[in-house]
């Protein structure tokens, strides 16, 4: 069974026209534009990944988003989810930690690609509420998949920090992923 990786849900969900803005946007074709999503998702997901992993304040943030996606009503499908940022005032506490990430993010893959990080946060921009659905939509398909009498870790109201919980969920949300 081969399952998709985020870049691709990702890419799935932006779809052509979005696809398409971004292109223009960097000032590349479709397949350059899938490259930089791809290449910034993967450091968007690195580093959610990292941050979780911490025993700081910013790991007790990221869990808490987690586990706030997880509890969520089913997402929102198709272009319903673009919302710019008038999206990310629906996107609760994993909006706030996505915007958080945003501008390292921006750097790191700027200094990858050669991209100026003005440029790839605008990208970002665009990709935050799309990104969201997606975790949203992989949260929701994990807990009904596991519910009734679900694994530790996999049932609503898990709390944050709980052992193999939340950091399994991250990781089933996220998948293995590519970096």
């Amino acid at each position: 069974m081969s399952e998709s990786s985020f870049q691709d849900d990702v890419l799935g969900e932006l779809g052509d026209d979005k696809l398409t803005e971004i292109a223009g946007l960097l000032g590349t074709d479709a397949t350059g534009a899938r490259e930089t999503v791809a290449e910034t998702v993967g450091a968007m997901t690195g580093d959610l990944r990292e941050k979780a992993d911490a025993d700081d304040a910013d790991g007790v943030e990221v869990r808490q988003a987690i586990a706030e996606v997880a509890e969520a009503e089913p997402p929102l499908e198709g272009v319903a989810t673009f919302g710019g940022l008038g999206g990310l005032l629906g996107g609760g506490m994993m909006a706030g930690v996505l915007a958080k990430v945003s501008r390292p993010v921006a750097a790191a893959v700027s200094k990858r690609t050669g991209i100026p990080a003005a440029t790839i946060s605008r990208v970002i921009e665009m990709l935050i509420p799309v990104v969201l659905a997606v975790l949203a939509k992989r949260a929701s398909g994990k807990a009904a998949g596991a519910a009734p009498g679900a694994a530790p870790g996999t049932t609503p109201g898990t709390t944050p920090g709980a052992s193999g919980g939340l950091g399994d969920l991250l990781g089933e949300i996220l998948g293995g992923g590519k970096k």
